[in-house]
């Protein structure tokens, strides 16, 4: 499997067409687009498309958002950008907000980043950036476009960094997909031994996201977007649905 970075991708600013950046990154590295292609972009480029800018001077904190700033010290206007983005807060303590964010996956802050983010007026520091609001067809919409300019089948999946509960660090973690599978279900085939495998699910988007995510960088690589060659699963139309593990069997909340 082949990961190269697509280096020249520009600054993107709101109302920019992702999928034409990322069609003109291909061109410079010489790179033609075949079926059976995975690009993996990371979620700030698409978010920034999508103008999912925010300045926090025109944010007004709720009673809520007030007491549990103090409680997790954080700034009151941006833990109410964080409720006005989550089902639910999951865990708190100073200086850490859980939560079970409005697409149904668990994370910090609701995903709601101050790194790599430009504000289109005033103080650069109070700018904040949302995930996009819906991943999954962010990434359609992106790969429709690539498929019907080079008349190919490929698969999209929009990343960020997530922590998990079990390890330390950040980890590339899919938040949205289009024609990529998110599990891959192996249940019922045999290992080199005979043995026939009864729960194994492998979570290749979040795996494939992961490499392309070491690529990409979280400071100032500006490589945002990943192109793969030789992804060892066919594609298939899928949603992150997939690989959000229900409440009833998630043992760490």
């Amino acid at each position: 499997m082949i990961l190269t970075p697509l280096t020249g991708i520009p600054l993107v600013q709101p109302g920019d067409n992702v999928a034409e950046l990322i069609q003109n990154g291909l061109r410079q590295l010489e790179i033609k687009l075949e079926s059976g292609d995975v690009l993996v972009i990371a979620q700030k480029i698409v978010s920034k498309a999508e103008g999912r800018l925010v300045n926090l001077t025109q944010v007004v904190p709720s009673v809520e958002a007030i007491a549990l700033a103090e409680k997790v010290q954080k700034d009151a206007r941006f833990v109410e950008m964080v409720l006005r983005e989550s089902q639910s807060v999951l865990r708190t303590r100073p200086g850490t907000l859980i939560v079970e964010h409005k697409l149904g996956f668990v994370c910090a802050n609701a995903g709601i980043d101050h790194s790599n983010v430009q504000g289109l007026w005033g103080n650069q520091d109070d700018w904040v950036l949302l995930l996009p609001e819906n991943p999954d067809l962010s990434a359609s919409l992106i790969r429709k476009e690539l498929e019907a300019a080079n008349n190919v089948r490929i698969g999209v999946i929009i990343i960020d960094s997530h922590g998990r509960a079990w390890r330390m660090g950040i980890v590339g973690a899919t938040i949205g997909l289009s024609g990529v599978p998110g599990l891959v279900d192996l249940r019922g085939v045999q290992d080199i031994f005979g043995y026939q495998l009864r729960i194994t699910q492998v979570a290749a988007a979040d795996e494939l996201a992961a490499g392309a995510s070491l690529l990409m960088g979280q400071a100032a690589e500006r490589s945002p977007v990943i192109h793969v060659r030789g992804f060892p699963y066919p594609l298939r139309e899928a949603s992150l649905r997939e690989l959000v593990r229900p409440k009833s069997e998630d043992l760490f909340r």
